[in-house]
């Protein structure tokens, strides 16, 4: 058996069925297994890009802060003692309010123009934005915006964040990060909170940067005071500022106002008679106030630079600083008044620069249609300025007649015998115009101003030219008038709080906004004399009685010679130093300053300037004392409120506090004596006052003994104008060679105020006769006039140590007791002159006896 076995050959082995074979699997089923597989892939990798994409987007978008840390740009505003606003600065002019001032109806307009389901969505409209991406960039439609409030707000941070250009670029990445933020918006705050931002962040035009800019901008108003219409109007604006804005396009503002309108009454947040009398109300706006220009540019430009300097110009532009002035707006008004009147005044004593231009045939008839525009028939009331065309002139009548768009206006001679060419070497009253075709001829463009026959009629009395009763009546009498060329600028100080309550830098700062107050370096003239007195009062021992030499006298260097000469080129022998100072000699002013030179040193009168004020130097010459090195108004003003406060010397300030955004002080100037401040603030400042040391670089009598004399400077001497202000004043003229510069110092207990006049180049002077006493001291004491109307002034104290002597002003001698002559002059105590007796006269000819024995 086991033989046969091993001879078989192997067989395979049987299969080993164990059930049925299931049928073959249908195809789509493993079709659709797959396609599955490839859509959760798919999927995946859309949720792995999105990620990515959210983190790439969102790389750099500006943290959402929470309500406290929001602080958006914001305006600064400079205001003036009074609070009146008189400048603004900011990079996006934006004021934030509480949303409790708000007007329920201005939030329902926004809400109904701009995100109807803003109170249902959760930040972004993806239908909306789905739509507008399609039409945007597939179908190359109009550019649609889709955007909720949200959104909008989001994209204000981004354009906050990134700058205007990156913040507002029409491209996917802008609108993916906007969304982003936004989602993060509405997680952060509640649906109020983000109209709260919105309504502070949304550009309404025209610099208006939230709701609250946009209603002063447009409407001069809080936004809380806005009407339905005007509400409406503002939430109309957001979609395109520029196409919907009042100013520009009333008409397509008034439309977008009814589709507003229409938006609230569908919504029913308005009925149908609310909405249809919004509708049929006018639209009424205002150009926006330009406050700076408007107001006092000359001295608010001097502000802003020192904030700058001290803050820098991003904080001045972001962070809404409020900047208190130490500007009391009357009395600028009044500078300004002043300045204005008198610079035209003087400018046209300097004679007629000629006319704005010449025009002929169709440039004439060109211009007659813009002038019709400008002033159109029976617009122009009297004391009012027009740019007008002569159609006429007549010598035989001494009449032009000058057309102002349709209207035409009667220039009679009187009106224009100003009008001479200018000649400085000619006195104007000596060359008033006689004809009118001297100045004038037909085709002429001038400016003119329209006047009553009454004010001709005084011209004609003033210039004793004429016949006052000739002036001929007319219904439109014109004055012919000129932009003056002469330049002035005009400082006024409270020397005991330093406030600069008021400050002229110029006649117009749209041409030129260099400020003639702080920039303009000119030669003072006399005006500089009290700076030599001063000195010979306190260190010399100068008197009133003091004599000093009148007469011709030549100076000698090692280069040249120099022969000082008096104003009226006489010379007086000996006076007194009163009379020198009061009639303003100049040959006893160097002579002082030479003994100064003699006794303290060839610096000493430099050094002594700086002591009181001045900060450019002087030269170290004798005819600095004439006032041959130059000084700015500012500082001069600044020397005459030290001799006003008897020596004392104070900080001068053109800003008293700055605050912050949040209220808190900065720094704080103020005056303890100052109403507008808190009376915390006050209590402080005074404490601060009680414990203050003031430097001081005169001995109080001595300055009061200056303080006399140019007060009699200010009454009987070359300045004696300024006796016509009513009040105890003390003040100084100063005229340079040639009257290229002209002024007026002078000051009350109360009050020190400076002028100056002249052309900004000295290619000619201001004429003969023209003095600081003719030119400059009209405008200080029109000035003063106004700003210390109805303000009484004290007279200046007399310090103790001071004795009154009365003496003859010619000799400086005492007169005798109850002698009713001469002038009354005060003296530090032991060194008045003695009345001479019967003993002194023995004693004084036994004196010059031994003097010739000898």
């Amino acid at each position: 058996m086991g033989a046969q076995s091993e001879d078989r050959e192997p067989q395979p082995p049987e299969r080993l069925v164990l059930c049925d074979l299931p049928p073959p699997r249908p195809a789509w089923k493993g079709a659709l297994r797959w396609s599955l597989f490839a859509a959760l892939g798919v999927l995946n990798a859309a949720l792995i890009a999105g990620a990515a994409a959210w983190v790439y987007f969102a790389r750099d978008l500006p943290s959402v802060p929470t309500l406290a840390e929001y602080r958006p740009p914001v305006v600064t505003e400079l205001v003036t003692a009074d609070g009146q606003v008189a400048g603004e600065f900011f990079a996006e002019r934006r004021k934030v309010v509480p949303l409790s001032r708000i007007p329920k109806r201005l939030v329902q307009a926004f809400v109904a123009a701009e995100d109807k389901n803003f109170f249902e969505h959760a930040g972004v409209d993806w239908l909306g934005t789905a739509r507008a991406l399609t039409n945007t960039y597939l179908l190359r439609r109009k550019v649609q915006g889709g955007s909720t409030i949200t959104q909008q707000t989001a994209k204000a941070m981004l354009v906050s964040a990134e700058g205007f250009a990156e913040g507002t670029r029409r491209n996917v990445r802008r609108k993916v990060r906007e969304a982003i933020l936004a989602a993060r918006l509405e997680r952060a705050f509640s649906k109020e909170e983000l109209l709260w931002l919105y309504l502070n962040g949304v550009y309404l035009g025209h610099h208006s940067y939230g709701v609250q800019a946009a209603a002063e901008n447009y409407f001069r108003k809080n936004v809380e005071d806005l009407t339905l219409a005007e509400s409406a109007l503002l939430a109309g604006l957001p979609q395109a500022p520029s196409r919907y804005s009042p100013f520009v396009n009333p008409e397509a503002a008034r439309q977008r106002r009814r589709y507003v309108l229409r938006r609230m009454r569908e919504e029913g947040m308005i009925a149908e008679a609310e909405s249809r009398a919004a509708d049929e109300a006018e639209i009424r706006v205002h150009k926006v106030d330009d406050v700076f220009r408007e107001t006092a540019p000359f001295y608010v430009e001097a502000v802003r630079r020192q904030v700058v300097e001290r803050y820098g110009n991003e904080r001045l532009l972001q962070e809404g600083l409020r900047v208190e002035m130490t500007m009391d707006l009357d009395k600028q008004r009044a500078a300004q008044a002043a300045m204005l009147v008198g610079l035209l005044d003087v400018d046209r004593r300097q004679g007629f620069w000629g006319p704005l231009a010449h025009v002929d045939g169709a440039d004439r008839e060109a211009l007659r249609r813009r002038l019709a525009e400008a002033w159109p028939a029976g617009s122009l009331d009297v004391g009012e300025y027009a740019v007008g065309v002569v159609s006429a002139v007549n010598d035989l009548t001494g009449l032009v007649r000058v057309e102002i768009g349709e209207a035409e206006g009667l220039l009679p001679l009187a009106g224009m015998r100003w009008a001479r060419p200018p000649n400085p070497q000619v006195h104007y009253g000596d060359a008033a115009l006689s004809r009118p075709s001297s100045a004038l001829q037909v085709g002429d463009v001038v400016v003119v101003r329209r006047v009553t026959r009454a004010d001709l009629a005084e011209r004609e009395r003033q210039a004793k030219a004429g016949h006052p009763d000739a002036v001929p009546e007319a219904r439109l009498l014109l004055a012919l008038e000129q932009e003056p060329r002469l330049q002035g600028a005009l400082v006024a100080v409270d020397p005991w709080s330093g406030y600069v309550e008021a400050m002229v830098g110029g006649y117009d700062f749209e041409a030129s906004e260099f400020n003639r107050a702080f920039q303009a370096c000119r030669q003072p003239g006399s005006a500089f004399k009290p700076v030599v007195y001063s000195a010979a009062i306190e260190k010399l021992g100068f008197t009133p009685s003091t004599l000093l030499t009148d007469a011709p006298v030549v100076f000698r260097d090692d280069e040249s010679a120099w022969k000082p000469q008096n104003f009226g080129e006489d010379f007086k022998g000996d006076v007194t130093l009163r009379t020198a100072l009061v009639q303003s000699m100049n040959i006893p002013a160097v002579k002082t300053a030479e003994a100064l030179a003699s006794k303290m040193g060839p610096r000493f009168l430099g050094e002594w300037a700086k002591e009181l004020g001045l900060t450019a130097p002087v030269k170290q010459e004798l005819g600095s004392a004439l006032g041959s090195s130059c000084t700015t108004l500012w500082d001069l003003v600044r020397v005459y409120a030290v001799i006003d406060r008897y020596g004392e010397k104070r900080p001068t300030l053109l800003v008293k506090r700055v605050l912050d955004r949040d209220g808190g002080v900065l720094e704080d100037h103020s005056s303890p004596s100052d109403p507008w401040v808190p009376l915390s603030t006050r209590i402080a400042s005074g404490y601060a006052e009680a414990r203050a040391e003031r430097p001081r670089v005169l001995d109080p009598r001595a300055a009061f003994v200056l303080v006399h004399l140019i007060g009699e400077v200010a009454t009987v001497g070359t300045g004696a104008q300024a006796s016509r202000l009513g009040k105890p004043v003390a003040g100084k003229t100063g005229t340079t060679n040639d009257s290229f510069d002209t002024w007026f110092m002078g000051f009350t207990r109360g009050e020190v105020a400076g002028v100056w006049l002249g052309f900004d180049k000295n290619e000619q002077p201001l004429g003969r006769a023209e003095t600081g006493g003719r030119a400059a001291l009209p405008i200080w004491l029109a000035y003063m006039q106004a700003a210390l109307r109805d303000r009484p002034q004290p007279s200046f104290p007399v310090p103790e140590g001071i004795v009154f002597q009365r003496i003859d002003p010619k000799t400086g001698k005492a007169l005798p007791p109850f002698d009713a002559g001469g002038v009354l002059e005060p003296y530090l105590a032991g060194t008045e002159p003695q009345p001479e007796t019967q003993e002194s006269r023995e004693q004084h000819k036994v004196e010059v006896q031994d003097l010739f024995a000898q």
